[in-house]
């Protein structure tokens, strides 16, 4: 990954929602704090909130829609040439509710962030508010978030960071949500300010984090 000494990391930012993560980005970025340009956000639905909050921050939007293609696999080399048209060193996904196949130049190339301390309530079905629902069903006391690079597993990629947070008597899934939320907020800019200062490896499954 490029050190952000010399240039910053370009990221392609995929939405499927409201964009509160990207917001959440070029918070970070305007304030100094991560290292990344985004030449280009793409976006599976023409109806996502996150296109105007891209537009409000002069960055280049796109709308690839699934149906649009009659394979996952047509779907997603869609995704990946735009990404290499703009040159893009990581894919960030961001709220990207379509699956999508890591083409084998983007191994270890695309990031993307999970409500819950994989590998618990984790998987396929596992999205959303499900997830907290399953939390608190299952009664654990801690939860959070994690960071991982994604594979052509759900939720099965290296993981880069992990952030816990603490299950209370009286939580909601509305309220740990929002807490968790929190977390994510702080541990996906985190991660991407370690992939531009290059002090990210993979080796397996472990990802070695070099010391500044």
């Amino acid at each position: 990954m490029p050190d952000s000494s010399t240039k910053p990391l370009r990221i392609v930012v995929l939405i499927s929602g409201g964009g509160t993560t990207l917001r959440n980005l070029i918070r970070y970025m305007d304030a100094g704090r991560l290292s990344v340009e985004i030449p280009l956000v793409i976006s599976s639905s023409p109806k996502a909130g996150g296109l105007q909050i891209a537009a409000d921050a002069g960055i280049p939007s796109r709308v690839i829609q699934r149906k649009a293609f009659s394979s996952q696999d047509d779907f997603s080399q869609a995704i990946f040439d735009r990404c290499r048209q703009v040159r893009a060193d990581l894919v960030v996904m961001a709220g990207f509710l379509k699956r999508i196949t890591v083409q084998e130049d983007f191994t270890h190339r695309v990031t993307n962030i999970h409500p819950a301390l994989i590998p618990s309530f984790c998987g396929e079905e596992m999205y959303g508010h499900r997830v907290h629902e399953a939390v608190l069903d299952y009664g654990v006391k801690l939860t959070g978030c994690t960071v991982h690079f994604a594979d052509n597993q759900y939720d099965h990629g290296p993981v880069i960071l992990q952030k816990a947070v603490p299950v209370l008597d009286d939580d909601t899934p509305d309220t740990l949500a929002a807490r968790v939320f929190q977390a994510e907020c702080e541990a996906y800019p985190e991660a991407l300010q370690l992939i531009a200062e290059g002090r990210v490896r993979v080796e397996g499954r472990r990802v070695r984090i070099a010391p500044q």
